[in-house]
């Protein structure tokens, strides 16, 4: 019963559509008609600026951490311990709502800010090396899509060099591969020198 309802759960809370939601009631904006048309943190930064970008990468964010905390709160109640397992459930469940939300007929965005909290509530040592690295690549290079792949594929290193057991291991495989997967169109972009870069000033 324990899983059956993080399942659920962290699945709804992931499917919660922040950008769309923000973007509509404070700047008026759908973010599925601009910009790539996705409704995460990046378009809504180049689309409305630097604010509705920060504000639902926050929102986004902690949709992973209460995806995990779903899975915290489950097993209090049945008075059980919370297993890796189930913490782990709770977390991929959460990033799987936001990128195929069943209120944007199974669409959403690509898992990196709630992937990241996920991570956050996981690893945090992990998660703020995965940040940091994220944030150089971005810096020095502009390209939030190029920051976002290669500090997926760091996540699993990061899970092994911290001595994390073999479950956020995999974890971290499987979460870097569909970070990979939903990037498959600005991997090709990158390839063609056509990818677009972030402009830091926002609007």
């Amino acid at each position: 019963m324990s899983y059956l309802s993080t399942l659920i759960i962290g699945y709804f809370i992931g499917a919660i559509p922040n950008g769309l939601i923000i973007g509509k009631l404070i700047w008026h904006t759908d973010l599925r008609q601009h910009g790539s048309h996705n409704i995460g943190a990046t378009n809504a930064w180049r689309t409305l600026g630097k604010k509705a970008g920060i504000s639902i990468f926050l929102l986004d964010f902690f949709k992973g951490v209460l995806g995990v905390l779903t899975a915290v709160i489950v097993s209090n109640y049945n008075m059980i311990e919370p297993t890796p397992f189930l913490l782990i459930l709770g977390g991929i469940m959460a990033i799987i709502g936001h990128s195929c939300s069943i209120f944007l007929l199974f669409k959403g965005g690509k898992g990196v800010a709630t992937g990241l909290g996920v991570i956050a509530m996981l690893m945090p040592k992990a998660a703020l090396c995965v940040f940091i690295l994220w944030f150089i690549i971005v810096l020095f290079t502009h390209y939030v899509s190029l920051a976002s792949i290669v500090a997926a594929v760091s996540v699993p290193l990061q899970a092994y060099y911290w001595d994390k057991s073999w479950q956020y291991i995999i974890f971290g495989i499987l979460a870097a591969a569909f970070v990979v997967y939903r990037h498959h169109e600005n991997i090709q972009r990158l390839i063609n020198g056509t990818e677009t870069k972030i402009n830091f000033h926002g609007r």
